[in-house]
């Protein structure tokens, strides 16, 4: 392999993101369905589609549908391989855009308590090209920690509903 080749295990990404929450709160708010219906549409301006279901084990899968209407849905569908809660959660996760283009990844989650709250952080590899990981760290994810965070500065985040 050249100098400028790359394989799609070294195209990853790792971001962090310090919640106002506990990690109990916060891994919940990030798998908990109704916590995510919620924070998924969050900050849109007008209400769009959101349907999630949740299988939280290992083996399990989430599948997240979304978009701004039947016809522009999003979809993902997370295996679960690890879960250690609160503290990690490593998934295989494909997704698909409204065309139907589909892309496979590892995603690894980990919720670290940090002063009064928790430092998210995200690796996720397998991307096949370069602008499209470039595309989930500087659209995506830092989409996905501002809705979390919104959410978790809300009084429905402090409702466990792991009881």
């Amino acid at each position: 392999m050249s100098e400028n080749e790359s394989t799609t295990e070294d195209l990853a990404l790792r971001m962090s993101r310090w919640l106002p929450a506990t990690p109990d709160e916060a891994f919940d708010a990030y798998t908990d369905a109704e916590k995510q219906k919620t924070w998924y549409s969050i900050l849109d301006e007008e209400p769009g589609i959101v349907e999630i279901d949740v299988d939280l084990r290992v083996g399990g899968t989430q599948t997240a549908v979304w978009g701004p209407s039947r016809d522009q849905l999003f979809r993902e569908v997370q295996t679960f391989v690890e879960i250690d809660r609160p503290h990690r959660l490593v998934t295989d996760s494909t997704g698909s855009d409204p065309s139907g283009v589909e892309m496979t990844t590892h995603i690894e989650v980990t919720f670290e308590p940090d002063g009064d709250g928790t430092l998210m952080t995200v690796v996720q590899s397998g991307f096949p090209m370069p602008e499209v990981r470039d595309f989930f760290t500087s659209e995506v994810w830092v989409g996905a920690f501002l809705r979390i965070e919104a959410f978790l500065r809300t009084p429905a985040a402090r409702l466990s509903s792991r009881g």
